[in-house]
């Protein structure tokens, strides 16, 4: 199991940029699958999620190819449906949530899939059924196999229809997409989720020759096409990245730019940093952050304290909640911190306590952060990464705490963060991999 080792208290000089978006990379991987002709799809990161995904595009028999950095090329041409039936196949899917995405486009080309209970982070319950739901109404048949705990998913044919989604849910979304892309008719989704990651695989799916209405829009109209072709594609950069990034820049008293943004696809989350404090100028595509002294938590215009919670789009990502709320414990001010969606997600507070930080743990949903105001400095802790979100908030906490920190299981970090340490030493930090 690897490890960093950081020796904080050292600020950050100069310029990073951020990685593709693993998000919305993992589900255009999977629509790859759609289609016989080649996919070229730039900006992938470097990551364990996204390469673990293309291992298991390339043992059901597609053919991969790397063009450059970030750069791949991939044809399913021939897919082995009998390897879908395999152990090999079902416990790689359960190791990797991304995976719970192969469904929709199978099903869609192929008219049968197979789905084992996805993995990912430990973080609480996280639905299928919105998946579920969906394709049935388009007219899949689920056949539970309770020896072998998937289900077998056959559609002789998919036929459009309308549906209103239970939640908004991302993922959810885009298997219904990506299978009613090919589905007889026309599909109308209503309370789509509708996040850039969205956006994006609609945009590419019409690259491909889909017919899709509404994108940017919970409510979306397809059309469905018999067959799909082949493009090219560009990925956006990570708004998770950009994000922590500014709440590193504010933790350690640093001054950073963050490159090429796609500042028009950030959202809420640029003003969500300036509520806790946190001054930024936007340049261009570059998002500019002076070294700051100090930072101060905004109130509510009626005084009430200040409230930062997670909301489908274009509400906050709950993904950089665990950033926020670190990055409010060296501000002034009180914050509470509401994250509505997964219930296990604020259980790394414990560790930030214990290395001096302010927070009183309400309930698993809520937690209220006292800032420091950078008059104290938090304390060296040795430390274990629970989840991607809580490991890289664990590490912005190290690196401004006065001493050297140790942060265990960094194969979560290593999950959703490309080469984190070389591109954090290259400006000025201090981490080793052990």
């Amino acid at each position: 199991m690897a490890s960093f080792i950081i020796e904080g208290g050292h600020r950050l000089n100069g310029c990073i940029t951020p990685q593709g978006a693993k998000n919305e990379v993992l589900q255009e991987i999977c629509a790859t699958l759609l289609t016989e002709d080649e996919v070229t799809i730039e900006n992938i990161p470097d990551i364990a999620d996204v390469n673990n995904l293309i291992q298991q595009m390339m043992n059901m028999g597609v053919t991969v190819s790397k063009n450059g950095v970030g750069s791949y090329t991939f044809q399913a041409r021939s897919i082995n449906l009998d390897y879908l039936e395999s152990d090999e196949y079902i416990n790689g899917c359960a190791q990797l949530r991304g995976s719970v995405m192969f469904i929709g486009p199978l099903l869609a080309r192929f008219g049968k899939a197979t789905l084992s209970t996805p993995g990912g982070d430990k973080i609480g319950r996280r639905r299928v059924d919105t998946h579920l739901l969906g394709l049935q109404k388009l007219g899949a048949e689920f056949y539970h196999n309770e020896e072998r705990g998937i289900y077998s998913i056959k559609a002789d044919k998919l036929e459009g229809c309308y549906m209103l989604l239970d939640e908004a849910s991302v993922t959810g979304t885009a298997n219904i997409i990506m299978a009613a892309t090919m589905a007889k008719g026309t599909t109308t989704i209503y309370n789509a989720a509708c996040e850039p990651y969205i956006q994006q695989l609609c945009k590419m799916l019409c690259k491909m020759g889909a017919r899709i209405k509404g994108i940017a829009s919970n409510l979306l109209t397809i059309e469905g096409v018999d067959k799909l072709g082949g493009c090219r594609h560009a990925a956006l950069p990570d708004m998770i990245e950009v994000g922590s990034f500014i709440g590193m820049a504010a933790m350690t008293q640093s001054e950073l730019t963050i490159k090429d943004v796609s500042f028009e696809n950030l959202g809420i989350i640029p003003d969500s940093f300036r509520r806790l404090g946190v001054y930024f100028e936007q340049k261009g595509d570059d998002i500019y952050i002076p070294s700051q002294d100090r930072y101060e938590i905004e109130s509510f215009l009626d005084g009430s304290i200040m409230s930062i919670s997670d909301a489908p789009w274009p509400g906050l990502t709950p993904d950089l909640l665990s950033v926020m709320l670190v990055t409010a414990i060296q501000a002034k001010g009180s914050v509470l911190i509401h994250q509505k969606m997964f219930e296990s997600r604020l259980f790394f507070v414990d560790k930030l306590i214990d290395m001096g930080a302010q927070i009183l743990l309400c309930d698993p949903h809520r937690a209220i952060v006292i800032g420091h105001d950078h008059q104290f400095t938090l304390k060296p802790r040795s430390m274990s990464s629970p989840d991607i979100r809580a490991g890289i908030a664990l590490l912005i906490a190290a690196m401004s705490a006065d001493g050297i920190s140790r942060i265990d299981n960094i194969d979560q970090i290593d999950r959703g963060y490309q080469n984190l340490e070389q591109r954090l030493n290259q400006i000025g930090a201090k981490i080793t991999r052990s």
